[in-house]
């Protein structure tokens, strides 16, 4: 089984692939979307406050300072 790319350049064609399609002599698969990307700072730019993000920083520094402490 072969899988190829066509590019139809008249209406007639596309109706003579769907007949096939529904002769089940072929099946159409169409390209999934190829929607850009954003990256995942821009996605979350804006959703918390300046203030929470200083209050997350300073909770992550003191969890961290806790890792590097002596335990024993």
């Amino acid at each position: 089984m072969d899988t190829l790319t066509i590019q139809i350049s008249n209406s007639k064609a596309l109706k003579l692939i769907e007949d096939m399609e529904a002769l089940n002599l072929i099946k159409v698969i169409k390209p999934a979307s190829k929607k850009p990307k954003k990256n995942l700072s821009a996605l979350l730019a804006g959703s918390i406050t300046k203030k929470q993000a200083d209050k997350f920083h300073t909770e992550l520094k003191q969890m961290r300072e806790g890792w590097e402490r002596d335990t024993y």
